[in-house]
């Protein structure tokens, strides 16, 4: 009976986080601006799934996060010159675009479960667990997206974006210094207060989750 309810709570907590990350991912919602910067959140329900549910949970939310993503670039791109590297629909798009769009995001959930989960035996508290799994894991994400639309895509990014090739790795690297740390300071606060309420809910109903739960 136990066992039924905690299933019960995850099920319920999936659902809302996928919902989370529909609205964040297809609507204005979804970009904070911190000074000059826009920071994303469409990596937290995917963090936040992986830090209490575990491996599993964090493999799915990444891959909605991922179809989330394909759907939004293949049918309403926010720049349409670039979308080839996130979906097969627009040229020189093709196989690879779908790696990238898929592959990180998944591994974002997987890397950030099992960061927490190892940390997690010797933290009990969580509070260096939690953090510090989100900021690597939102840092893999952000280094394997830049970096495969890099390796795959540079040449045509580059010329998308109005630039020289030459010029596109000092690119990647403004945007990992300016976003992607942004992104990732934000994803381990947020994984502290998000984080630690669930499970202090979840504890207070009964529900059982932990920090990288593995079930």
């Amino acid at each position: 009976m136990a066992q039924t309810r905690t299933n019960t709570k995850k099920l319920v907590l999936l659902a809302l986080l996928i919902a989370i990350e529909v609205i964040v991912a297809v609507t204005p919602l979804g970009s904070i601006p911190i000074g000059p910067i826009v920071a994303t959140v469409a990596h937290i329900p995917v963090i936040i799934a992986a830090v209490t549910m575990g491996t599993g949970a964090g493999a799915f939310m990444g891959f909605v996060f991922g179809l989330l993503s394909f759907l939004v670039w293949t049918f309403m791109p926010p720049t349409p010159i670039t979308a080839f590297a996130f979906t097969p629909a627009y040229a020189p798009g093709n196989f690879w675009s779908l790696v990238i769009c898929f592959v990180p995001r998944i591994l974002l959930g997987v890397v950030t479960a099992l960061l927490c989960q190892l940390i997690g035996k010797w933290d009990k508290t969580g509070y260096v667990a939690l953090p510090v799994s989100a900021v690597v894991g939102t840092l893999v994400h952000t280094f394997l997206v830049l970096g495969g639309i890099y390796v795959f895509f540079g040449e045509a990014y580059a010329a998308a974006v109005g630039a020289s090739y030459d010029m596109l790795m000092g690119l990647i690297l403004t945007t990992v210094a300016t976003n992607g740390i942004t992104e990732a300071i934000l994803a381990g606060v947020l994984a502290v207060a998000i984080g630690k309420a669930v499970m202090a809910y979840s504890k207070h109903s009964g529900a059982g989750f932990r920090q990288a739960d593995r079930t």
